[in-house]
């Protein structure tokens, strides 16, 4: 693994990292000193349609029907998470005791990680992690030297969504603990409050409804949540199908993009895009200090109706209905941005489950059936306010909102190509959807302070980005 690049791409939001087209290389079970005679044994139990096994003695997500097979395993297993408030709200201790019920004998020790995105990658590096972890961000050449493969794609992808997020060479490592739609939180009673019956659909109509806020009620009508930094990087996530519609441009047409950040004159890109940010700072249109904000404290204040909307995965919607008496209050909206009449939704994975391809194959094994347990009969997704990761699966009633949409995934890199983003944001130091926190932070102070218009920082952005594509020799289109 090249650390330094790692290091410069690890502050990764926990909502976003997953629609980076990172990935990896295939892999096999050498270098495991302990396989024993439990772990084939095991092997011997797996289901029959799955198909075969992705290490020898260890089964695939495929081979596993759960309530069946490998009940009698015994293992100690270790999942190392991002999920602090779940782990101390006894919520994951919960599902554990369940997840017993049907296997008594797989013991599962948890560790929540604070700053996960960058504490996790040097947890990697050292091997000092357990069995089971969520993916940080890697490039996809390195998939294969820490984790092993999960299934097949193709496998995967007849019951899962997502399957394809971490693939190489037809391989699965990594499968989503939830899905994300990716829009803006918001207060009903404020929007009704403020005389806004319809959802906006393009930039100026958010701008519009952010006025029309301040103007009739007391609510900070978009709270950046700057201080927090790391849910600045959550402006990223709107830049590929939802800014233009294509779910191939991201990861595919954005590194070969000669001006991807000009103006394009009818509200769809990334131009007007972040020109949404600044336009709303520029009109005081947001907390009176955004150097103080404070994240625990906006999810009730959003619940009570002292912020009218936050820009933010859907993953936060279940904590800022936890966060108050009024839960009901709480909506979820697409983002508001239309491409040729049609407004996109991009549903992804966020943080997906991977195991540590140095385990015994008796802690795989076991690895395997817990966490197709999470995945298939935990609730954990649709407790989360998490988009389903099961196809067929129920989605949350805060999804209503979207039914108008046409929902997108943004699809993964191009074969040999796979590594061009992560060297386009390394070089650039622009890093979209990668922790790209401080570039969208100096968005918002630029437009308090007044000190550069939109325009250039547009220029600057260009400028980094077309540097970038000469020195990684990728061409420009």
């Amino acid at each position: 693994m090249r650390l330094k690049k790692l290091l410069a791409l690890g502050m990764v939001s926990a909502m976003g990292l997953s629609l980076v087209a990172c990935g990896g290389s295939d892999t096999t079970d050498a270098g495991n000193a302990d396989t024993n005679d439990t772990a084939q044994d095991a092997s011997d139990e797996g289901g029959e349609d799955g198909g075969s096994a992705t290490t020898d003695g260890v089964p695939s997500y495929s081979d596993i029907t759960l309530g069946t097979d490998y009940t009698d395993l015994t293992a100690t297993i270790k999942f190392l998470h991002h999920k602090t408030d779940r782990e101390e709200d006894g919520t994951i201790a919960k599902m554990i005791s369940e997840f017993n019920e049907m296997y008594p004998n797989i013991t599962v020790e948890t560790e929540g990680v604070t700053d996960y995105a960058e504490d996790s990658l040097l947890r990697l590096t050292t091997g000092d992690w357990g069995d089971i972890m969520f993916i940080p961000a890697v490039d996809k050449a390195d998939l294969g030297t820490y984790f092993m493969p999960l299934d097949t794609v193709e496998n995967l992808d007849k019951t899962l969504n997502f399957a394809i997020q971490w693939e190489y060479d037809g391989n699965s490592y990594g499968i989503p603990y939830m899905g994300n739609a990716q829009g803006v939180l918001y207060n009903k009673k404020v929007f009704s409050d403020a005389g806004i019956t319809d959802l906006p659909k393009t930039p100026d109509e958010f701008i519009d409804a952010l006025k029309a806020i301040d103007e009739k009620t007391d609510a900070i009508p978009l709270y950046t949540n700057y201080a927090a930094e790391w849910t600045m990087g959550a402006w990223d996530a709107y830049l590929g199908c939802v800014s233009n519609g294509d779910d191939t441009y991201l990861n595919q047409k954005f590194v070969h993009d000669a001006d991807p950040f000009a103006d394009k004159g009818d509200g769809t890109g990334a131009y007007a895009l972040y020109k949404i940010l600044y336009d709303a700072v520029a009109n005081k249109l947001i907390e009176e200090d955004y150097t103080t904000t404070d994240w625990e404290g906006c999810k009730g204040m959003l619940n009570r109706g002292e912020i009218g909307t936050m820009v933010l995965g859907s993953w936060a919607y279940a904590q800022m209905q936890e966060a108050g008496d009024t839960p009901e209050d709480v909506g979820y909206m697409p983002f508001p941005m239309t491409v040729n009449g049609t407004q996109y939704a991009l549903a992804g994975g966020d943080y997906s489950y991977a195991i540590n391809v140095n385990a015994s194959d008796e802690n795989k094994t076991a690895s395997m059936v817990f966490i197709k347990w999470m995945t298939e009969e935990s609730g954990w997704c649709y407790n989360e306010g998490g988009y389903t990761v099961v196809k067929g699966g129920e989605n949350p009633d805060m999804y209503a909102a979207f039914d108008g949409c046409t929902v997108l995934s943004d699809q993964p890199s191009l074969p040999g190509e796979e590594d061009f983003l992560n060297e386009m944001n390394s070089e650039s130091e622009l890093s979209f959807n990668a922790g790209g926190n401080s570039k969208v932070m100096s968005i918002v102070e630029a437009a308090a302070l007044g000190s550069k218009s939109y325009d250039d920082i547009m220029a600057e952005w260009t400028e980094k980005w077309k540097a970038a594509q000469e020195t990684n020799g990728i061409t420009a289109e």
